[in-house]
């Protein structure tokens, strides 16, 4: 029987597989929904399964095949153990292991390099390697990290509208959008900000970036004082003697221009993406290589 390894990358927004033969060679990918096992560990199970499904049928490979896999899931929330275990349970491969979103996105931004990248997407997290010491800041999820992330910028964005509408702070051409979209009424604002999940506070921070190009003053001091929570974590990265600096993620091109002076020299663009980083580390786990030396 054929050994299938699976790279998966589960973020906040999407989740992505890509099914390769034993030496890493990519047969086929899929696509499907959100992955955060933090924030929702059935459906993100879903997301999964129907990710790897989707990558098995491009490459024209039976689904039944599924179960015999060896798969390396780099997985949003996977810093909270209760989430890991309960996903990896439930898992149907032969084999899985299951990492940070950060790791596979450093290993495909940077591939064996040493450095760090800056994941800013629906939530962000830091990861730097120096030959085998690897460092994680931040990624605790939205309701106490991820500051920089969309998700916390949306939600201060709905925020500000709501103390602009009562008056407290002023208001801005962004401030009153907002508010119109709502019908102007705070409460509609507080009962979506009640159930929403991290994604849909997130789809209000491109506005944030549109605005802050047209001089809104509320638009800019958001993206202020969110860059410097960016800057923040990347002084640390520093320090830590990282000189090569990779931003990943949906946000990561609006945020550049924002993040400081001192921090633009050291960026670098990334070799390839996170998918193809779990690809890497998922054929030097379970593939050829991994198997001549067991």
């Amino acid at each position: 029987m054929p050994h299938y390894i699976l790279g998966i990358d589960g973020g906040g927004t999407s989740c992505r597989a890509a099914v390769a033969d034993a030496g890493g060679r990519v047969l086929g990918r899929g696509k499907s929904g959100a992955a955060n096992i933090l924030t929702d560990p059935d459906n993100a199970l879903i997301h999964i399964i129907g990710a790897a499904r989707a990558a098995f049928e491009e490459a024209g490979i039976a689904a039944s095949e599924i179960g015999s896999a060896s798969a390396l899931l780099g997985l949003a929330g996977s810093n909270v153990g209760d989430a890991v275990h309960y996903v990896k349970e439930r898992l149907p491969f032969a084999k899985a292991d299951i990492e940070s979103d950060g790791l596979i996105a450093l290993q495909g931004a940077l591939g064996d390099r040493d450095g760090a990248v800056a994941i800013l997407g629906t939530g962000s997290i830091y990861i730097s390697r120096l030959g085998a010491d690897i460092r994680y800041i931040g990624g605790w999820g939205f309701h106490i990290g991820d500051l920089g992330s969309g998700a916390r910028l949306g939600h201060a964005l709905l925020q500000e509208s709501v103390l602009a509408f009562d008056h407290i702070h002023l208001s801005s051409p962004l401030t009153d959008l907002v508010m119109a979209e709502f019908n102007s009424d705070p409460r509609a604002v507080v009962e979506f900000a009640r159930l929403a999940r991290p994604g849909e506070f997130g789809r209000y921070a491109p506005k944030v970036f549109e605005f802050a190009g047209r001089d809104d003053p509320v638009a800019i001091a958001l993206l202020r004082m969110s860059a410097q929570t960016i800057d923040e974590a990347l002084d640390v990265i520093v320090s830590r003697g990282s000189r090569r600096l990779c931003l990943l993620g949906g946000l990561a091109p609006l945020y550049r221009p924002w993040l400081a002076e001192r921090h633009q020299a050291l960026f670098v663009e990334a070799e390839a993406d996170a998918l193809t980083g779990s690809v890497a580390l998922a054929a030097k786990r379970f593939g050829v290589s991994a198997e001549v030396g067991a």
